[in-house]
């Protein structure tokens, strides 16, 4: 079910979830309608309800996202077993000074040229919907939930799980 929550809860929350999740898995759709996933380095900035990635203007994922704005994000923190999935419109821009803000010297690896690579693009993706699953922490708050399930046939439920709608007011 999905919450009543407003837009800007909404950002909130899902920006604690995905903080400290370094790598996303992006899904695109393919010219011939499949689907591709490839992993994606994540930046810690505050969360608006835009995600940005560093990309060369002239990849096969880029023509993917100018041809069909729609993308998947999954993260996963196993270890803190904490799951969430972003899909939103995805758009390739130019902004430098955006890219400035976000640099990271590791990025050189990629781009060697630093901010100067003619090539170095930005992957804009404007979140509208996102579910996660976020488990209590402690195992042996999950074995006492599981064990008391399997002892009174309840379904196990291992922690909070939710579909959250960013609202009009995010939308492109």
């Amino acid at each position: 079910m999905t919450t009543t929550k407003t837009p800007q809860d909404v950002v909130e929350h899902l920006g604690k979830l995905i903080h400290g999740i370094k790598v996303a898995m992006m899904t695109t759709v393919d010219t011939d309608g499949s689907l591709r996933s490839r992993p994606m380095w994540t930046y810690d900035k505050d969360f608006d309800g835009e995600l940005w990635f560093f990309t060369h203007d002239h990849t096969h994922k880029v023509d993917e996202v100018q041809k069909d704005h729609h993308v998947n994000l999954a993260y996963a923190d196993p270890a803190r077993d904490r799951y969430v999935s972003v899909s939103g419109r995805c758009q390739m821009i130019h902004d430098q000074a955006r890219a400035r803000e976000l640099w990271n010297p590791s990025l050189k690896a990629w781009f060697p040229q630093g901010l100067d690579d003619p090539n170095l693009a930005l992957l804009r993706v404007s979140v509208e919907k996102a579910e996660y699953w976020d488990t209590p922490s402690s195992k042996m708050v999950q074995l006492v939930g599981f064990v008391k399930a399997v002892l009174t046939g309840d379904r196990y439920h291992p922690g909070d799980h939710q579909k959250l709608d960013t609202g009009p007011a995010r939308r492109h």
